[in-house]
């Protein structure tokens, strides 16, 4: 479900600013990683008070990107985001096209979130209840909210339908063919109810008992490259895609619009991260268009 104010759309003459607010938990991480799929120059977290900053420098030259997206949400000083209307307006002098894009979700599914993923949230450092800190937040970010051109309400999508409704609210034209999601998980907190593919990485060599290793994750070059190196891993990787790479363009149907592909292992950090990253890559260089990563203990 979702709210609309206005018509953002990217347009051939005006770049384009997004800027991405709401809840903690809502998929804001989602949405700034679908925009950057979409070529999209995106920003977390930036501070409220540099975005007019931030787009002069960006914004400007021969090359520059056409199409920002920025984070800006309760991890700002919340007196800064009383002023967000004027830095906005400040940025449409500057001769962009700015769209504030808020994120909501009912607190019950943020409190279903948290436990599932045992993540703190922001406002976690006041020493107040996790239900505290998620009215607290809902109160600093009301103006925002009122302030907002498009509300998604995120409640009942899985991350497949957040990237669609972000893409269709937006009208940044996502192709509409298969969908496909590589997930990353830790057993030890199950296994993601929308998987369709789940494969268990337990079987491989582990990072973690590396002392210099541990701290990184698959994301990281050091781990990726002992990963790489190790003769199970890369048997692993070759039959896992080639399962993929078979069975896949199969599921192309008329009824069918996503498909999630799930990694597992003990934490969740090393080598199920590893093969996600590894597996996108893959489905990407063969031509997928629609291709997300999620790593579920890490994002």
């Amino acid at each position: 479900m979702n709210e609309s104010v206005g018509e953002p759309t990217t347009n051939d003459t005006k770049p384009v600013l997004l800027v991405v607010s709401g809840m903690s938990g809502s998929g804001k991480s989602v949405a700034l990683k679908t925009f950057e799929d979409l070529d999209f120059y995106c920003v977390d977290n930036l501070p409220a008070e540099l975005l007019a900053s931030f787009v002069h420098s960006v914004a400007e030259g021969d090359g520059a990107p056409r199409k920002l997206a920025v984070g800006i949400d309760v991890r700002n000083r919340h007196g800064d985001l009383a002023s967000l209307p004027q830095w906005l307006s400040e940025v449409g002098t500057m001769g962009l096209d700015p769209k504030l894009v808020f994120f909501d979700t009912r607190d019950e599914i943020l409190l279903k979130r948290y436990a599932d993923t045992r993540r703190r949230h922001p406002l976690s450092h006041l020493g107040l209840a996790l239900a505290d800190a998620i009215a607290l937040e809902r109160q600093v970010l009301k103006p925002l909210r009122a302030l907002a051109d498009v509300i998604i309400d995120t409640s009942d999508l899985n991350v497949h339908q957040l990237r669609r409704q972000v893409t269709t609210d937006l009208n940044l034209g996502l192709d509409a063919s298969l969908s496909l999601l590589f997930e990353s998980f830790a057993y030890r907190r199950g296994v993601p109810s929308d998987a369709d593919f789940v494969f268990d990485a337990r079987v491989l060599p582990n990072p973690h008992w590396d002392p210099r290793l541990r701290p990184l994750s698959g994301r990281d070059r050091e781990v990726a490259d002992y990963l790489a190196a190790q003769p199970d891993v890369r048997e692993y990787v070759t039959q896992v895609t080639g399962f993929l790479d078979h069975w896949l363009p199969r599921m192309r149907t008329d009824t069918r619009s996503y498909v999630t592909v799930a990694f597992g292992c003990t934490g969740g950090r090393h080598r199920s991260v590893y093969l996600t990253e590894t597996l996108a890559a893959h489905a990407r260089e063969a031509g997928w268009p629609d291709v997300a990563t999620y790593h579920r203990e890490l994002d």
